[in-house]
């Protein structure tokens, strides 16, 4: 059950160095009143600084680090409601084995699925230390009852979902109920326990306001968030530079208050190597080289994986392969 104001304490008072933010947690009123102190966003000066970012240029030698480096950041993903075993069997293979040509590129980070595909996910997986993400919480909406969504958590990491990707309550977020928004992530992270990772999709999209983006960011720290993402993938605006890059100001910033790091996942719209280059960008100029690991960083666009692999292709031969020498997803 998620604990009432007066027995309120941030789940990162028990990470590693505790928390000196416990006490902003503890009403409706105390929480409200942090989130709104946070400092405005310059919303010229994000887009500016994220487009500026963005036209950096990289030798080749670099390039193809940064290839490697985004494909092992990648959540290889399949939400549809044609899914099957087979097709969830096949997307495994694939993230474990990206090219089937050359055993040298690097495995995915994930596959992600819905919670009645974690069993086929896993068995396709087994052994290769590419972990299962579950969406769960009703996604992508996450219009339901408490004790339905801490029941679709329960159902993925019972079937062995080694992470798990929640959607808030957007509606409460947007209507100032942010006691309400951070208690389920406080409820689901307890039914994550220590046998999965949980990332805290925000919907960007849908927060209007890069003022409510950050907010959105540190309520998802304070509750526990091990990642903050910004799309579930299925609305029209997804990742975009100027969020991320917000994003991983907030992650730079909560470390450095709590000395707690919190990971970061784009998703939705990533579609190119050359996008995926200007990602890694932003993380290494704002975060920093911490944070260019995939247990930090992912990607959640499984169509980007096809385009960084015909441009490592690309690279190693001195020719441009084409699509059809990858698999279709």
């Amino acid at each position: 059950m998620p604990r009432t104001a007066s027995t309120a304490q941030s789940p990162t008072a028990d990470r590693p160095g505790g928390s000196p933010l416990a006490d902003v947690t503890a009403s409706d009123s105390t929480l409200r009143r942090f989130l709104h102190g946070l400092p405005g966003v310059d919303a010229v000066g994000l887009e500016a600084r994220a487009a500026s970012l963005g036209t950096r240029s990289i030798k080749a030698a670099a390039k193809a680090y940064a290839i490697d480096l985004a494909i092992s950041m990648v959540d290889l993903t399949t939400l549809e409601g044609a899914d099957t075993p087979g097709k969830v069997r096949a997307l495994g293979a694939k993230a474990v084995h990206p090219d089937p040509t050359d055993r040298t590129a690097p495995a995915t980070a994930a596959v992600c699925v819905y919670p009645d595909m974690v069993a086929a996910a896993k068995e396709a997986v087994a052994g290769s230390g590419v972990k299962v993400a579950s969406v769960a919480t009703a996604f992508p909406a996450g219009r339901a009852a408490l004790d339905v969504k801490l029941a679709d958590v329960r159902d993925a990491v019972a079937a062995g979902a080694d992470e798990i990707d929640m959607v808030i309550d957007r509606g409460a977020f947007l209507a100032g109920r942010y006691l309400k928004v951070y208690d389920e992530i406080v409820a689901v992270r307890e039914v994550c326990g220590t046998d999965a990772r949980l990332k805290v999709i925000f919907e960007t999209g849908e927060l209007s306001t890069y003022d409510n983006i950050r907010r959105a960011s540190w309520l998802g720290m304070l509750a526990g968030a091990d990642f903050i993402k910004t799309s579930t993938g299925k609305v029209a605006v997804n990742a975009t530079p100027a969020n991320t890059l917000l994003m991983l100001e907030a992650v730079r910033d909560f470390r450095a208050q709590t000395g707690v790091q919190v990971g970061v996942k784009p998703a939705g719209g990533i579609r190119t190597s050359k996008d995926a280059v200007k990602f890694l960008v932003l993380v290494n100029e704002t975060a920093g080289a911490d944070w260019l690991d995939n247990h930090w960083f992912r990607f959640g666009a499984s169509s980007l994986l096809n385009d960084l692999l015909m441009q490592r292709q690309k690279l190693a031969t001195g020719r441009y392969s084409g699509p059809d020498y990858v698999t279709v997803d």
